[in-house]
């Protein structure tokens, strides 16, 4: 009997916290503002894609580098969100800035001159003859990193994204 009783607890309480996972979720200010950063600038390079080349450019959604950084804006909302609703003064904002530090910093840095060192190798692989066994290679992604604005507006739209939505919460909250 103490055995079923256990039993019929735990599952209870797994049934209450996976009802409570789906709804903090939805509710989870830091998560929303970084997905919905990520999600503004990488649809600001889409429509700038479309606008300079007049095509539509479905990996530009998806794909890395560019004006702004997505990385940057992602980070910057999730740091500041974090520092809204936590604290600025608490150990889990300074995670998420030392987070977005870093990640900023090697968007500028790794990341931009393994893109610079793609652009010369293929430059190399076009210069090749077409009888040397590399010439049919395929190219390699050029576009990895950011330069220093493309990562400072990154970061201004992540932190434009989470002082709007924290205005937007104090603003419903005031009200109900």
């Amino acid at each position: 009997m103490m055995d079923e009783m256990a039993t019929g607890s735990s599952t209870t309480t797994i049934q209450n916290s996976g009802a409570s996972l789906s709804s903090s979720i939805l509710t989870n200010y830091p998560l929303i503002s970084a997905f919905l950063a990520f999600a503004i600038a990488q649809s600001i390079k889409f429509f700038t894609s479309w606008y300079k080349e007049r095509r539509w450019d479905l990996k530009q959604l998806i794909g890395s580098g560019g004006m702004p950084s997505s990385h940057s804006a992602t980070v910057a909302a999730l740091a500041m969100a974090v520092g809204f609703q936590e604290g600025f003064g608490g150990s889990l904002f300074s995670i998420a800035l030392i987070l977005a530090c870093v990640v900023m910093y090697d968007a500028t840095g790794v990341r931009l001159q393994a893109g610079r060192q793609a652009e010369v190798l293929n430059q190399i692989l076009y210069e090749l003859p077409a009888e040397h066994p590399l010439s049919e290679s395929t190219p390699l992604r050029e576009l990895l990193g950011h330069t220093p604005p493309q990562v400072i507006a990154g970061g201004l739209l992540g932190l434009v994204t989470a002082v709007t939505g924290h205005l937007i919460t104090i603003l419903t909250t005031s009200r109900s």
